[in-house]
């Protein structure tokens, strides 16, 4: 009897560690009524914030070309054209929610931050122009392969910046993104970047988002355009970075 009461007491204590242990389930990635995956939701993250590098894989480096190495080392936190109100561009993401609205001929990214600027993606068959106007984000064209988005960008100015650390870009970039809403809450972002101007080859990074809350939503957000210092975890290797100022927020004054 003292042994039967020994073995019970054990299962008593270990079961609640097993079950402390077990992964938590999530719900499979939901699909719109003609089979497609749906991308629509609230997301946050997906996308290289403080340095683009920390997406590649393990061992590799940014094969930056010395031309692109001179700019990175030229460039100050306080001329991020991202903190001074102007687009984060592709495929940097801002460290705030941002909405996939998905339609059967467009998708749009609708970003909070910056005076909610967006990307549209054109999803009816339609071609890259020519010669296509230097923007922002580019002019971009997707299909499906499977389960996966795949977006493919071109017609990109060369003034933001690809993370807070401002790796740079020539307008001769070319991005391909690849999409899997792996499940419900999490949606990998595969991205290829392809810029002879500043990159010795092309290089592959991959983000990780994940769907924001129940109940969130985008809310509305005032860049101030007269901002005089900003400052970002950039240690104090960058001039002006702050270590113990959160990444992604601004000092202003």
């Amino acid at each position: 009897m003292t042994r039967l009461i020994t073995i019970v007491a054990a299962f008593a204590i270990a079961m609640p560690l097993l079950a402390q242990t077990k992964p938590v389930a999530t719900k499979p990635a939901p699909r719109l009524p003609n089979g497609q995956p749906d991308f629509a939701g609230l997301w946050q993250g997906g996308g290289p914030i403080n340095d683009i590098s920390d997406g590649l894989p393990k061992g590799e480096t940014l094969p930056l070309l010395p031309a692109a190495r001179k700019i990175l080392d030229s460039r100050l936190s306080k001329d991020d054209p991202q903190a001074n109100c102007l687009p984060s561009g592709v495929p940097r993401i801002a460290p705030y929610p941002w909405r996939i609205v998905q339609t059967p001929t467009h998708i749009f990214f609708l970003f909070e931050a910056n005076i909610h600027s967006y990307r549209q993606i054109f999803m009816d068959g339609r071609k890259h122009p020519a010669d296509p106007d230097p923007t922002w984000y580019g002019h971009s064209i997707g299909r499906f392969e499977g389960n996966t988005l795949v977006v493919d960008t071109v017609g990109f100015n060369d003034k933001f910046w690809f993370d807070f650390k401002g790796h740079p870009h020539t307008e001769r970039l070319h991005i391909v993104e690849r999409y899997t809403r792996r499940d419900f809450n999490t949606l990998v972002n595969q991205i290829t970047i392809d810029d002879p101007g500043a990159y010795s080859r092309p290089f592959t990074v991959t983000f990780t988002a994940e769907l924001a809350p129940p109940g969130d939503e985008l809310l509305e957000y005032i860049c101030q355009e007269n901002n005089q210092d900003v400052e970002h975890i950039h240690g104090p290797t960058q001039p002006g970075g702050d270590p113990e100022r959160p990444l992604g927020t601004l000092k202003t004054r």
